[in-house]
């Protein structure tokens, strides 16, 4: 089966606006398929392991 696993990826911050978020805002995305990946004070993370940590950060993009 030659279908691609990754539908869309779309930039959320940019140079000139920074989107953040706390760690109960990025709690889902996509009903569960897709992810969010955020910039904080512990790393490059994924929306699930920043909700369980409870950390939030700058919202880089979203992959689905």
């Amino acid at each position: 089966n030659e279908n691609s696993v990754i539908n869309e990826i779309t930039r959320v911050s940019k140079p000139g606006r920074r989107v953040y978020k706390a760690s109960t805002e990025i709690k889902n995305f996509k009903n569960g398929y897709g992810t969010i990946i955020i910039s904080t004070n512990k790393g490059i993370i994924a929306n699930d392991k920043a909700f369980t940590a409870n950390i939030g950060g700058e919202v880089l993009c979203t992959v689905w």
